[in-house]
């Protein structure tokens, strides 16, 4: 059985500031971002455009820097929260049964 997703997504539309490509965001820290892109946003996107120009497949394109400084300046700015995951408490560990003496 799979773990639930213990994140709280807030997905949040960021445009952009050099070609103006919007993809949905979250934050789960100031390290951890999810970018969701369309197929729209990476042929928008300059630099994939340059990548895959150079024929490199998009898929193989790690990111795009302009991208990643207009999120920090979205989360900056208050428009995208950084929202970490949910506090999870480890499970109990119980103690084996005690064995009971032979009388």
């Amino acid at each position: 059985m799979l773990a639930e997703d213990e994140r709280r997504a807030a997905f949040c539309p960021v445009e952009c500031g050099r070609c103006g490509a919007g993809v949905l965001a979250a934050k789960f820290s100031p390290q951890h971002t999810t970018v969701q892109w369309s197929a729209e946003a990476v042929r928008a996107c300059s630099e994939f455009s340059a990548a895959v120009s150079l024929g490199r497949p998009s898929a193989l394109v790690e990111g795009c820097g302009s991208l990643r400084d207009s999120i920090d300046a979205a989360v900056l700015a208050g428009r995208l929260e950084v929202s970490p995951p949910l506090e999870v408490s480890p499970p109990l560990e119980r103690a084996p049964p005690l064995e009971e003496a032979p009388p």
